[in-house]
């Protein structure tokens, strides 16, 4: 019965069914692109600077004291090594330093990279578009970004006379030639970062070969949760001056957590107003129904017919237009985010918030059983809680006055 109800009015069936289908699809497919775009945006920005994790002497993220140092590198590599989930890790040195060329000064951050470990854990070896990126036994060399270049009036091969002050507080000061250019998307590690090759930096400021940073990049963000666990159960272990500490990228890029905490309430948001649209298209359709059908249900409670077995038969219309809707919807936009997910979108002409975290090439959605299911499931909880209305009406009738009803 509740079958037949459901096609008499064939065109109203239809709209509503694609209304449902429609919200569906949307949902599949936002959400899916919501939480690939996120992956997207963390895995860049870590492999350009952070890393997935960060291990550090205490309090040195805070005030980057060039005396708060990962003593014995080695020691902490034998740790990570052992590790299934790292998929590679390096050391670094860091250091705010003033750097001359013949024309103008700046104040920058000296950063001493491993050249062939660098290339597994960031992606500045592909960022070169001038010059030629470091090699293993590269000494007094550097990578600048394009925009400190620019200020600076230097180019390929011309010198660079950097002066800061060395980890024992004596002066540290060499010359450096260019090497290459670099060019992230990010303006603020462009314009304010200097790259040399860490037995450069290790020997200019009396590093006494300890480092500020071991960077880890993790087989995949869920493996991140468990390998901090282990890391601050191994770091103990490792003997140094100040108690080290491991830091996951929610902490080292807070920007970045705020960012998309922003996008996904913004994005919340907008999806109820979306299913609240379609849960308002259901109780139209149930209340049209119910008003051309109020003689027959007189009729139908006259015989005998009790409230609660009507209320059940509208209830089940409900349910059948609304899970023929979200099972198209889910198969439909399914299809429509794998093509999506293996072809990408085009996002060249990056906004400025997204060029801030180095994404200017293609985003790829990331289909889940979350991302297929929680939108539709909640199509599915409103459209049904709107259909309650309608049906409890029934309950409410006299069977009398319902069949005087024209």
């Amino acid at each position: 019965m509740a079958w037949r109800n459901i096609w008499r009015n064939t065109r109203r069936t239809i709209l509503t069914i694609c209304a449902i289908a429609f919200a569906s699809l949307l949902l599949v497919f936002m959400l899916s692109f919501q939480f690939g775009s996120y992956a997207t945006m963390i895995n860049t920005a870590v492999k350009i600077q952070t890393g997935h994790l960060q291990i550090q002497a205490q309090n040195y993220h805070d005030k980057k004291n060039i005396r708060l140092v990962v003593p014995r590198p080695a020691q902490v590599a034998s740790v990570l090594a052992d590790m299934p989930q790292i998929e590679s890790y390096t050391f670094r040195g860091q250091s705010f330093s003033l750097i001359s060329s013949r024309e103008r000064t700046y104040g920058v951050v000296v950063a001493g990279i491993d050249p062939a470990r660098e290339a597994g854990v960031s992606r500045l070896k592909s960022l070169i578009h001038r010059g030629e990126y470091l090699a293993e036994d590269d000494a007094d060399l550097a990578l600048v970004g394009h925009l400190l270049a620019r200020n600076l009036r230097v180019g390929i091969g011309d010198e660079l006379t950097l002066l800061g002050q060395g980890r024992d507080g004596s002066i540290a000061a060499t010359v450096v030639k260019i090497k290459g250019i670099y060019r992230s998307g990010i303006d603020d590690f462009d314009r304010s970062s200097i790259q040399i090759p860490l037995k450069t930096f290790q020997t200019v400021y009396s590093m006494q070969g300890a480092v500020h940073e071991v960077v880890v990049i993790a087989n995949s963000l869920a493996d991140v949760a468990k390998i901090k666990t282990v890391l601050k159960t191994a770091l103990p272990g490792v003997k140094s001056q100040k108690p080290l500490i491991v830091m996951d990228w929610n902490e080292l890029m807070p920007g970045l957590r705020q960012s998309i905490e922003m996008d996904l309430v913004g994005g919340l948001i907008f999806y109820l107003l979306l299913v609240l649209v379609v849960a308002f298209s259901i109780l139209n359709t149930f209340l049209m129904a119910i008003f051309e059908r109020t003689r027959e249900l007189g009729v139908l409670m006259a015989i005998g017919t009790t409230p609660g077995r009507l209320t059940k038969i509208l209830l089940l219309e409900s349910m059948i237009m609304t899970a023929m809707g979200i099972a198209a919807g889910i198969i439909v936009g399914s299809l429509i985010t794998l093509y999506f997910q293996s072809h990408g979108i085009d996002f060249s002409g990056a906004s400025e918030l997204l060029s801030q975290f180095g994404i200017t090439g293609r985003m790829y959605p990331k289909l889940s059983w979350l991302s297929a299911t929680s939108g539709p499931l909640a199509v599915l909880a409103i459209t049904f809680a709107a259909a309650l209305y309608p049906a409890l009406k029934v309950r409410r009738m006299q069977p009398v006055e319902a069949m005087r009803a024209s």
